[in-house]
């Protein structure tokens, strides 16, 4: 059982992807709930009109990428954590479900080759075709 809204019109906030997750995970269903948990290395396939803002992006950076959850139900506002019955219902924003009402997802990685406007990162659990929204630089220690 899952709580449910019947969401307003959104605003527009004009996001547009700079690129898109090329991995083998094509399913939800077989997809790792994290990253430490058995996700395999993916491509991140950049649009050409980005190109200038991949400059200095190096093999062994460590970097933040935020996607856009195309494939989530943006009307979920409570779940059951991992989906487990026994565990009480919580609210989205304070679980790691990519369902919720703005399915922008999260995910800390490093940088194992560039080639071009093709980044390969580790340990990705984005699905193949999922938007890429932007890429930030981890800077100091921000676990």
């Amino acid at each position: 059982m899952t709580e449910r809204i019947d969401p307003e019109p959104a605003t527009d906030l004009s996001l547009r992807p700079v690129g898109w997750v090329e991995s083998p995970l094509r399913e939800r269903a077989h997809a790792p709930r994290q990253a430490d948990e058995g996700a395999p290395a993916a491509w991140l396939v950049f649009e050409p009109w980005v190109i200038p803002a991949l400059a200095a992006l190096a093999v062994g950076d460590e970097i933040l990428i935020l996607t856009w959850f195309d494939r989530a139900d943006r009307q979920v506002l409570a779940v059951h954590p991992r989906n487990d019955p026994s565990r009480p219902l919580t609210g989205v924003f304070s679980t790691r479900s990519p369902d919720r009402p703005n399915p922008l997802g999260l995910h800390r990685t490093t940088i194992t080759a560039v080639d071009g406007h093709r980044v390969q990162v580790t340990h990705l659990e984005a699905l193949n075709g999922t938007p890429i929204i932007d890429v930030k630089p981890v800077l100091g220690d921000e676990r």
